[in-house]
């Protein structure tokens, strides 16, 4: 079939102000390229003034005279019937631009400003201009009266946009926006323009073409689309040298490349390029990325807090396929890779999207497997359960081999150092297997495309560091990380009653463990709460006087102390308070790698753009500490009210 497109770009020997031989070699390189069957013309930059003006970038004159070309150019019957892309200075709201114009048939299409400037080295653009810096905006541009006596329009659009035609989508880079680390041709990729358009002024250095011709090739490589460069040739009045290489690349290849030294005033490079190729280049790239989601179920409150959060997602989805929005039911489509499919009921969704599964060990109780298929079973997600303990047993052979000592859990006599390192492994091979699976499983089931991993740590976890470091708390997205778990408690049964999910109510119940330790005749010896050495109604209290109230550990003292004076004594509250802060501290670096998640709570120990704390501190807190002792020596005695909870040091 395909669908043939002809493009010239080209190299010009331009001279600084020299607007009549400027004039010329743009007429004679729109000529040669009309010739050649091309309906788009690619010049270099600033072609109509000369790239090298300097301080004549000031002068009213330089933008009088770029005018003039342009209207000279919109006359002449030889810029007719093909697209043509010029170069020159604009000053719009009294500020100067280097910018490209482009028109067809004495219409201007678009004046697009460069956003991204060449200001170092042998390079000053910032002197004499301003960059574009409003992303996807376009404002009205009021033509001179000169230009509006040729073309019959008053304004034109001027800004950051992009050109749509019949056939295909055409964009624009100027120059060192090619080299920028963020360069625009890679979200207009992303955005479905087709063709990329780079007018350079790039000067002559040794081993600088092989980079420039990498960059060109590599702008395609990734995402796909046809590339045209066109450049400056010559020296332009300065001491550098322009060294030309106009070239059309498309899907990572050069398919078409001028001289980099010549003597020709004038070279036009055209290409005939099939814009299938490019939709059938994307079309093997992006084979859906993303085809679901997995997530480790524990059949604990939090991760099936994330499951229901899935399976509500599948029913918004429902039932905005069933109002007929066509938006949606392209993007399910998508993401399952099947342009018939139309969902029948969330179950069924559920079942295409989401994956879980059960890794147990010999650590894991049958009651905690029942309640994650159970809850599996009644939301549809496909459901795999999953040993770890070859996994395990192989890491800790190694270990052995290498050190000729093989650890044991505090149960079987190990120490506190063992004990932790053992949990630590079980924990790990758990996120390694669910980025093993979330890679795999749709292969293996014959479909295109991978899963995200979903993680499973609630706000109050990651404030006392309660997670091991890189295990499947480490995950994609976190949809629950700024939740609270009094919040999930009442999530879950809300969906217990809305979606009639009687699985959930099992779960409600059930005390939360990580199930890292051995069981004691078949039953949890560890539990989260005991753990922490504190209840969670508890942590959300203290996090809240944390960050919001902003409180250290004595003021936080100061105030748990009347908060909490009917359950528990000041010398308890300070046990506590010295407990979570020493928690607080030790595992705060764990902030530094923690899954990104939504921003749902107002004491998130988020590092990254909202608790702005250090992760490194002196955990002894002495100075701190030793003031909430003073003030428990200056209060009257108390009766012990009983402890809430283990309060390990």
């Amino acid at each position: 079939m395909g669908r043939k497109v002809t493009l010239s770009t080209c190299s010009l020997n331009q001279w600084v102000l020299d607007f009549e031989g400027n004039t010329e070699r743009i007429l004679k390189s729109i000529e040669v390229a009309k010739a050649n069957g091309a309906k788009y013309r690619l010049g270099p930059e600033l072609e109509i003034c000369g790239y090298g003006c300097a301080d004549h970038f000031y002068e009213s004159d330089t933008l009088l005279h770029s005018f003039q070309v342009l209207k000279t150019l919109l006359e002449s019957p030889v810029t007719q019937d093909i697209i043509c892309d010029v170069g020159m200075p604009i000053m719009h709201h009294n500020v100067r631009y280097n910018c490209r114009v482009i028109f067809l048939n004495r219409k201007i299409l678009l004046i697009r400003p460069k956003m991204l400037m060449a200001n170092s080295g042998t390079y000053r653009e910032m002197r004499w201009f301003s960059p574009w810096s409003r992303l996807r905006q376009v404002e009205e541009y009021f033509l001179p009266r000169m230009i509006q006596e040729v073309t019959g329009q008053d304004t034109v659009p001027f800004g950051d946009c992009v050109l749509s035609t019949k056939d295909t989508c055409i964009g624009t880079e100027i120059c060192a926006e090619l080299w920028n680390p963020n360069s625009p041709h890679i979200q207009m990729g992303l955005d479905g323009v087709e063709i990329f358009t780079n007018s350079s002024a790039s000067h002559h250095e040794l081993r600088k073409a092989d980079q420039r011709v990498n960059l060109i090739k590599t702008a395609t490589t990734k995402s796909g689309g046809i590339y045209l460069y066109a450049n400056q040739r010559g020296c332009d009045g300065d001491r550098l040298y322009y060294d030309g290489c106009a070239m059309v690349a498309i899907n990572g290849e050069v398919v078409a490349c001028g001289a980099q030294f010549s003597l020709d005033d004038v070279e036009v490079i055209t290409a005939t390029l099939d814009l299938e190729d490019v939709r059938s280049y994307r079309g093997e790239l992006c084979q859906p990325l993303m085809g679901g989601f997995l997530l480790p179920l524990s059949g604990g409150i939090d991760s099936s807090s994330t499951a229901c959060i899935v399976h509500s997602m599948c029913v918004l989805l429902c039932q905005a396929v069933e109002d007929s929005n066509g938006e949606v039911l392209k993007d399910v489509r998508r993401v399952v890779g099947d342009d018939s499919y139309t969902p029948q009921n969330p179950k069924e969704l559920c079942a295409r999207l989401f994956t879980t599964c059960y890794m147990a060990s010999e650590n894991s109780s049958q009651d905690t497997c029942s309640r994650a298929r159970d809850l599996a079973g009644e939301i549809g997600s496909t459901h795999v359960n999953i040993n770890i303990d070859v996994a395990v047993k192989g890491i800790l052979g190694i270990f052995s081999v290498v050190t000729g000592r093989w650890p044991q859990f505090r149960a079987n006599g190990g120490s506190n150092r063992e004990n932790l390192a053992l949990q630590n492994v079980q924990a790990r091979v758990r996120m390694v297997l669910a980025y093993l699976f979330a890679q795999l499983s749709l292969w293996a089931r014959g479909r295109p495309g991978g899963l995200l991993v979903l993680g499973s740590a609630n706000v109050d976890e990651s404030l006392t560091g309660y997670f091991t470091k890189y295990d499947c708390s480490s995950a994609d997205i976190n949809p629950i990380g700024g939740i609270s778990k009094m919040d999930l408690k009442s999530f879950l049964a809300y969906c217990a009653e809305q979606f009639q999910l009687t699985a959930l109510r099992g779960i409600l119940a059930a005390p939360p463990t990580a199930e890292l330790e051995p069981l004691k005749d078949g039953q949890l010896s560890q539990t989260d709460e005991s753990d922490m050495g504190m209840m969670y109604s508890e942590l959300s209290v203290i996090g809240r006087l944390r960050k919001i109230s902003k409180c250290g550990p004595f003021s936080m003292f100061c105030k748990l102390i009347h908060l909490w004076r009917d359950v528990l004594s000041p010398t308890q509250v300070a046990q506590k308070v010295k407990h979570f802060f020493r928690m607080y501290s030790v595992n705060r670096h764990k902030m530094t790698t923690v899954t990104p998640s939504y921003h749902a709570e107002s004491y998130s120990p988020d590092d990254n753009r909202f608790d702005l704390r250090p992760f490194l501190y002196n955990t002894h807190w002495n100075w701190q500490f030793q003031c909430i002792d003073n003030q428990i020596s200056q209060m009257p005695a108390s009766p012990d009210n009983g402890d809430q909870g283990r309060l390990e040091e």
